[in-house]
């Protein structure tokens, strides 16, 4: 309501956080709650009563976007990378004027520019962004900047420019008049029925639904077993389905339920056949009773990546599911199949854990470390 309120009725709630003190303060300072909005493509603002004066160094996309700081601003949060960066820029500077002393004041300040927006690319490619993607968000600003904007304002403008084209992020949203029916897709190894298993268990445990679950995915008994033996620990019903006409039976008895998951065979889906059977699954139900969401890991190649989505993006419309980041230190992909499909970001997997090791994506954490930040 207080982003309503600042922004007004358009404006888009694209991430809420809880901010709990830490260490000693703790006894003293209270919970705070971080609201991250945005108005269409505007820039990000972090909701508290009290804002700070616009800063007229900061790049804005459009008027009358306003930044509102958090208590840990984000200075604080990108500290590594600054000092990093600061040290670099010193040692740039040091050089130039070695190197090229007779060069204008003027023409130092928009090199001291270049050279901080270079470094940051540097250090988004090295988090596996795609060159291409890098180039386009840095280029969305760096015509914008003042000269000699500084290293600090650089920064905040990068982080708050990745956070919008990371968009805003999709859940599970349920209608109480309604069985939802959620498919999960994407290639096998990926942890699909892993990701299934938690869904299913903060959709019962931490909302209350009523839910059940459906497996197409009949070519590995172990992918049957496996959701069988969560299906008894959730104490929630599994049907297995064999044919996509079983799914129009079983939404006749499923009435009683919130919501369906459903997990489908995790084959190559080149095959035109097998492409034509998951869409024939999909097709079971309306568009507007099912969700889908494409799992994909985070280790996976980018090219096959690529691959996948561009095969998938021909079946269905989908959201984008990764699993097994704390199997890799970049997570660049995140960002660079977002903008290749237009799919909004949903979930993040970290773990075997049932059901911890699952939250939503939050991308202000994903533009913090896409930028070097320390978790």
């Amino acid at each position: 309501m207080l982003a309503k309120e600042e922004l007004g009725a358009d404006a888009v709630v694209m991430n809420v956080k809880t901010n709990a003190p830490k260490g000693i303060y703790k006894l003293f300072r209270k919970t705070t709650v971080e609201i991250t909005a945005a108005l269409d493509e505007n820039i990000v603002y972090q909701s508290k009563k009290e804002a700070p004066k616009r800063n007229p160094d900061i790049i804005y996309d459009e008027e009358p976007a306003v930044v509102y700081k958090p208590e840990t601003a984000i200075e604080q949060k990108l500290d590594k990378l600054q000092d990093m960066l600061e040290n670099q820029m010193s040692e740039h500077s040091r050089k130039q004027g070695e190197d090229d002393m007779r060069q204008a004041g003027e023409e130092d300040e928009d090199d001291s520019n270049i050279a901080c927006m270079q470094l940051i690319y540097n250090q988004m490619v090295a988090n596996e962004v795609d060159e291409q993607y890098a180039n386009q968000v840095i280029g969305e600003i760096e015509n914008k900047l003042k000269k000699n904007a500084g290293v600090n304002n650089i920064l905040m403008s990068m982080y708050q420019k990745l956070v919008l084209k990371l968009g805003q992020i999709k859940t599970i949203e349920l209608d109480d008049n309604q069985v939802k029916y959620i498919f999960f897709v994407g290639p096998t190894g990926v942890g699909k029925t892993t990701t299934i298993a938690k869904i299913a268990s903060m959709l019962k445990m931490n909302q209350k639904k009523k839910v059940a679950l459906m497996t197409a995915d009949t070519y590995r008994i172990a992918a049957v077993e496996q959701l069988t033996t969560y299906a008894n620990i959730l104490d929630i019903p599994l049907r297995v389905i064999y044919s996509a006409d079983e799914v129009a039976e079983a939404r006749n008895q499923a009435g009683d339920y919130d919501v369906i998951l459903v997990d489908t065979a995790g084959r190559s889906h080149k095959n035109r056949e097998q492409r034509d059977d998951l869409e024939q699954l999909l097709n079971t139900v309306p568009p507007e009773h099912r969700e889908v969401y494409l799992v994909l890991s985070a280790t996976t190649k980018y090219r096959d990546l690529l691959r996948i989505t561009d095969i998938y993006s021909q079946i269905t419309d989908y959201s984008l599911i990764f699993t097994k980041l704390d199997e890799t230190g970049s997570i660049g992909n995140i960002l660079n199949l977002h903008m290749k499909t237009g799919a909004p970001l949903s979930y993040a997997t970290f773990g075997q854990n049932v059901p911890d090791d699952i939250s939503v994506i939050d991308p202000q954490n994903v533009a913090k470390q896409l930028l070097g930040g320390s978790e």
